[in-house]
């Protein structure tokens, strides 16, 4: 390592040093994400009601966690629940269990699951940390703000 590269690493340093400290008072302003951050999972419908989940099971044979578990039924002329012949009767996702990687929301063929940018996802039992279907179709409760392009923290 050259001096010139020690010296090009201590101004950075300086630079950092004399920058004054940025505060954010996390539960009242939410730290922003960038916008390929993956969070929290959601189930879509269409605008008719009908769920995009055809109950096809790609995304527990994508997700390298093991972490869903999809239990698929056959829709009916008298309960229509998906576009498709089948639907997701039962929907999981064991979130502690999840990595994030996005895996489901790519082997997906119907848009049917995406991850949203909600990052708060504590939870007091270890039970509360499986979602159910319900759970997922619902928008997430706390939605975290985007970071703009070339934004600092």
């Amino acid at each position: 390592m050259s001096i010139q590269d020690q010296l090009k690493g201590f101004g950075i340093t300086f630079r950092t040093m004399l920058s004054k400290p940025l505060t954010l008072g996390y539960p009242e302003n939410k730290t922003p994400v960038f916008p390929r951050f993956r969070g929290r999972h959601r189930l879509w419908t269409y605008e008719n009601g009908l769920e995009k989940c055809v109950g096809c099971s790609l995304c527990v044979a994508a997700c390298p966690a093991d972490c869903i578990r999809v239990v698929a039924e056959e829709n009916t002329a008298e309960l229509r629940v998906s576009a498709g012949e089948r639907f997701a009767r039962i929907y999981e996702i064991n979130m502690a269990r999840c990595i994030f990687c996005g895996y489901c929301e790519v082997a997906c063929p119907f848009d049917a699951i995406t991850l949203e940018h909600s990052y708060e996802l504590s939870e007091r039992d270890r039970h509360e940390l499986v979602y159910t279907k319900d759970m997922l179709l619902a928008p997430a409760p706390k939605q975290a703000p985007i970071r703009a392009e070339g934004q600092r923290v």
